[in-house]
């Protein structure tokens, strides 16, 4: 195996999950499959370009292939959806998971309330963990443009976090973590 061979499948083996996980969040899972092959044939061809700290790069190539793919309609409203669906109905009947699952449903609920560039820039520096300069050239935008809106977003999703909840979404008294509902509500 020649070094060429060797950069691309250490790029593989440590970022495939990473960029796997940024696109199930925007396309379908079938189609995060086929862009993720297209980003790492992509990078395959590019191999030489790819800056040392990959993972942006990566996920710069990701979100355009994502963009060609689906199109930029509606990305907000679908990332809270595609995330809403990443748990199981069996979550929803454990006590152990009822703090999980409300806490969740609270947190697609107000990421919801967030613009598509604002989803974005909250979930890749939460999310994927990306410094914000990294994550400004996965979005496409410059440094400072980026920072206004990861500040907007956090703003915005605190102040939804924090709002009063729909009646019937508040949570139950805790009950003992051993417990677990034998019907479904």
């Amino acid at each position: 195996m020649d070094e060429r061979e060797a950069r691309f499948t250490r790029l593989y083996e440590t970022h495939y999950r990473s960029v796997f996980g940024y696109l199930v969040l925007r396309v379908a899972p079938q189609t995060a499959e086929d862009v993720t092959g297209e980003v790492f044939t992509i990078a395959w061809r590019k191999i030489e370009e790819i800056p040392e700290r990959a993972l942006p790069w990566l996920l710069g190539v990701a979100r355009n292939l994502a963009r060609q793919w689906h199109g930029a309609v509606g990305h907000a409203r679908g990332l809270a959806d595609r995330l809403a669906k990443l748990s199981t109905d069996a979550d929803r009947y454990a006590w152990d998971a009822a703090d999980h699952v409300i806490a969740r449903d609270q947190a697609l609920a107000a990421l919801r309330t967030l613009s598509g560039k604002e989803a974005e820039a909250v979930t890749l520096t939460a999310w994927h963990g990306l410094e914000p300069a990294d994550a400004a050239r996965v979005a496409g935008c410059s440094r400072t443009a980026f920072i206004v809106r990861l500040h907007r977003g956090r703003r915005r999703l605190a102040r939804a976090l924090d709002a009063p909840h729909e009646p019937g979404t508040q949570a139950p008294e805790r009950a003992p973590r051993s417990r677990v509902i034998q019907e479904k509500p």
